[in-house]
């Protein structure tokens, strides 16, 4: 394996075959021109990387509780800018020396967390440190539910899914809200950038997080990161089922600088969701006869929300 790639995140976690965020992971921290310091929220990035008593980061790493992933490294990067300022930097054996002016000297503070710790369980320490304005970049890995603790609905879990506390049958056809529009949470606090990446487009991912890490100031992005698990597809298709969801403007790839919103990819040809759709047992329900305007309520949300933001980037 490239050794660049495994600079800060080595082989031999326990991420299952076909996830996604192993590749989001090693993407984002390639882009790296500093030193880093890493916080990871709990779920399943954190518990496949962190088998006790082995770790598969490669870099100053930080675990903690689900909900506080944003306010550990706001708390991390205030602490070194106070010993910045006040000269009083350890070096690696310990030495306390001066601080370098060198902006490429500077440490980078990145955090890492999953939906259900960003969307919801973490989103107060979020909006609190993007509020603050502290020099960091958060990465919010999309697999559509707690993935970690068995496949329940989290507030990004699409419309019509079924989870665990979500499930069909004769009371329910599945998640019955739509997903939480993260991406405008975070625009409301005006920071310089943010995007949304998909795992399946790397290419697009390597330059929005080049972007992200040289920022000044707070950025955010928001991957695409599909869950063979508990999407329920084989784990060889996880590249294909990223392709689609944005294949069907499902998830738009765009970007926020500035607040300037640029869409990122149009597809040529728009395919119908359902293709996205059937890849996945956790949508397969929603293909028999008495759940098809299911379907087409689907098709009719990821119209609309294509729609307002191909009109955001013209404006």
């Amino acid at each position: 394996m490239n050794k660049e790639l495994t600079k800060y995140y080595a082989p031999g976690h326990s991420a299952c075959a076909g996830c996604g965020f192993p590749a989001i992971v090693r993407t984002v921290l390639g882009e790296l021109k500093n030193d880093v310091v890493i916080a990871n929220a709990t779920g399943c990035l954190e518990v496949t990387s962190t088998l006790y008593p082995y770790s598969a980061w490669k870099a100053p790493y930080i675990h903690n509780a689900f909900e506080n992933a944003a306010a550990t490294i706001s708390g991390v990067e205030r602490a070194y800018e106070a010993l910045k300022k006040k000269g009083k930097l350890p070096n690696r054996n310990g030495i306390l020396r001066q601080a370098q002016d060198d902006s490429q000297k500077r440490i980078k503070f990145v955090a890492f967390g999953g939906d259900g710790g960003t969307y919801d369980i973490g989103l107060q320490s979020l909006s609190g440190a993007l509020e603050r304005g502290h020099n960091f970049l958060y990465v919010c890995y999309d697999n559509g539910g707690y993935m970690n603790t068995g496949n329940q609905r989290s507030s990004a879990t699409p419309y019509g899914a079924f989870t665990e506390t979500t499930p069909t049958g004769k009371e329910s056809f599945g998640k019955i809200e739509t997903r939480k529009n993260l991406m405008e949470i975070v625009n409301a606090h005006r920071i310089q950038y943010l995007a949304q990446a998909n795992v399946a487009y790397l290419a697009d991912l390597k330059k929005k997080a080049k972007k992200a890490l040289e920022t000044d100031g707070p950025s955010f992005l928001l991957v695409f990161s599909p869950c063979t698990n508990n999407w329920k597809f084989p784990t060889s298709q996880y590249v294909n089922v990223g392709k689609l969801a944005t294949e069907t403007n499902f998830w738009p790839l765009y970007e926020i600088e500035n607040g300037e919103h640029k869409l990122n990819f149009e597809p040529k040809k728009i395919t119908p969701v359902t293709e996205f759709l059937k890849t996945q047992g956790r949508f397969k329900h929603l293909f028999k006869e008495e759940n098809k305007p299911h379907l087409e309520e689907i098709q009719k949300l990821v119209n609309e929300e294509f729609a307002r933001i191909a009109n955001l980037c013209e404006e």
